[in-house]
């Protein structure tokens, strides 16, 4: 993995063919509309229980970034709360790890429907850069909602390749902090993950980058800390994505130069 030597812009990026964007918080602030709809589901449980009250430290700590199911899980064993795992066609209103899950979910599908969501614009900016560059892009989202968020922020016509929590429990690939997720984004791409870079913002994530053989893990601060992202495998963190505009640019330019270099006949003597 590569290290930036003062800064984002400074990134040597020229054997970046690939990348592999986390959604929620990277592409579009939906992490705001899980994090409340968490915050719905936990609060009058917690209390039930005579537990700690939920607070958003509890999100970046145990939920952020993972499989929904799992995230549940980590928070009740935080608490020391046990319950039956249920089964995945639990309805919302049952007391288990799934039913819970999917009262979860009916929360963050109503928000949603509700106020919809917009991409980040400095995330389109970026996205916009690294297509003009020719390098391929992939969507790996724990969430089964990838494709309903990329269609309301009107990026899906810009990913053929999502990987997502759907497609993780169809092909039995384990979700974050493993890199099995992100590993079959770069497959699908056609494309070794060493020719990949990896953007997340959540400490889960970035753990699955760093545990894959990935070019770079980008971390990008939404609220973990950027100490918390660096110390759990980022490479380098940014507040927005656009800072890494110039270092791609300057990767194209010096790629078409070599290319153009290579095809220019060499005179004789």
């Amino acid at each position: 993995m590569n290290q930036s030597p003062t800064g984002p812009a400074d990134l040597d990026l020229s054997g970046i063919r690939g990348w592999l964007f986390d959604l929620d918080g990277v592409l579009t602030p939906t992490a705001l509309v899980h994090m409340h709809a968490w915050s719905r589901l936990f609060t009058p449980i917690l209390a039930e229980h005579k537990k700690a009250p939920y607070t958003d430290a509890d999100y970046f700590a145990y939920i952020d970034g993972k499989p929904r199911y799992d995230g549940v899980r980590s928070l009740l064993e935080s608490r020391d709360i046990h319950l039956p795992e249920g089964d995945v066609s639990d309805g919302p209103d049952e007391d288990t790890v799934h039913g819970l899950g999917n009262r979860k979910n009916e929360a963050f599908n109503a928000t949603l429907a509700e106020e919809g969501v917009a991409a980040y614009p400095a995330s389109i900016a970026f996205l916009d850069a690294v297509q003009a560059a020719g390098c391929l892009v992939a969507v790996v989202s724990s969430s089964k909602n990838a494709p309903g968020v990329l269609e309301a922020a009107g990026i899906a016509d810009r990913f053929t390749v999502v990987v997502d929590g759907v497609v993780a429990a169809r092909e039995g690939i384990p979700g974050k902090p493993a890199p099995d997720t992100y590993e079959r984004g770069a497959a699908l791409l056609g494309l070794p993950t060493t020719a990949c870079a990896v953007v997340e913002d959540a400490e889960s994530g970035v753990q699955a980058g760093a545990a894959g053989d990935f070019g770079l893990v980008v971390g990008v601060d939404r609220g973990v800390g950027r100490d918390a992202l660096l110390k759990h495998g980022a490479d380098v963190v940014v507040d927005e994505l656009d800072e890494l505009i110039p270092a791609v640019r300057r990767a194209a330019e010096t790629s078409r130069a070599l290319e153009t270099s290579a095809e220019t006949p060499k005179e004789t003597a």
